[in-house]
């Protein structure tokens, strides 16, 4: 029996034009009504993925940033566990040296230097995923971002790492020019105590090595009693690798790469024909 649900957001719960599907609400309620505990698991900050569900009437708690926040079902931060500040400042030396643009993930908020290029490239990710998306709508959804105030602008990274209110929990990277990424990915992968994951082809995802969804929803389920065999994860990409390897069922959307649906117990439909909320009601019948 299964008693928690972790679905990751972008690309298995959303689709392209950033909203949560009519039948994906109706199943996490009924999920919801029959005691199963729903806990989202996303790269996404606090502030982004709140800022979607609370949009949808869904109210539960939140992993974020891959794992290196848990958040309660009422916002208070239940554990975190940060990148070192100078581990952050070596991985960001190393982007900027292969000319990779990255946002800064904290506790306080995601943060750019480039509002322009970061609109951009989270446009030009979006198509690549869904080809047929209204390129008018995607773009709104991209500047909304910014105009909800969901990332914020800063002169220079600096700022965060200096700053001792800011604790630093990802570093998300994107190139659309794959032997600049690769390049960095190879630097990166040096680095002692850091976790490098992705969620589609044209980014990177920087953590602490304790920071991975798989160890957060580890930690989620014995908090509320209940067992990883009770679990059931859904996602798309690589960065849901480790919540796959310890749930007692792991779920592939349909638009998900072929290898990771080989390493999933199931495949469901795409996020587009809301493949959540056919997962969910399998398990609920």
């Amino acid at each position: 029996m299964i008693r928690c649900i972790a679905s990751d957001m972008d690309g298995t719960l959303l689709t392209a034009t950033q909203k949560i599907t009519a039948e994906n609400i109706k199943a996490i309620k009924a999920a919801q009504e029959k005691g199963v505990e729903v806990v989202i698991a996303t790269g996404r900050s606090y502030f982004e993925a709140s800022f979607v569900l609370e949009e949808a009437g869904i109210s539960c708690p939140i992993i974020c940033a891959n794992g290196a926040e848990i958040r309660a079902e009422d916002g208070k931060v239940v554990s975190s566990n940060p990148l070192e500040k100078e581990l952050a400042i070596k991985a960001a030396l190393i982007l900027v040296d292969n000319n990779v643009y990255f946002e800064v993930y904290t506790n306080q908020g995601t943060y750019t230097v480039d509002e322009d290029r970061g609109v951009s490239i989270i446009v030009d990710i979006f198509l690549s995923g869904n080809p047929e998306a209204d390129i008018d709508e995607v773009t709104k959804a991209a500047e909304e971002r910014f105009k909800k105030g969901l990332v914020h602008k800063v002169n220079s990274y600096d700022e965060l790492f200096n700053s001792e209110e800011h604790q630093i929990y990802k570093l998300l990277a994107f190139s659309f020019e794959p032997d600049f990424l690769a390049a960095a990915k190879d630097d990166l992968l040096k680095l002692e105590g850091m976790a490098v994951s992705s969620s589609g082809d044209e980014n990177l995802e920087l953590t602490s090595i304790n920071a991975q969804k798989g160890i957060a929803l580890e930690a989620f389920v014995k908090e509320k009693g209940i067992s990883l065999l009770e679990t059931m994860a859904i996602g798309d990409n690589y960065n849901d690798l480790s919540m796959f390897k310890r749930a007692g069922r792991s779920v592939a959307m349909g638009n998900a790469d072929e290898i990771i649906k080989a390493q999933c117990d199931a495949v469901t439909s795409a996020n587009e024909e809301s493949g959540v909320g056919k997962a969910i009601w399998e398990v609920l019948k």
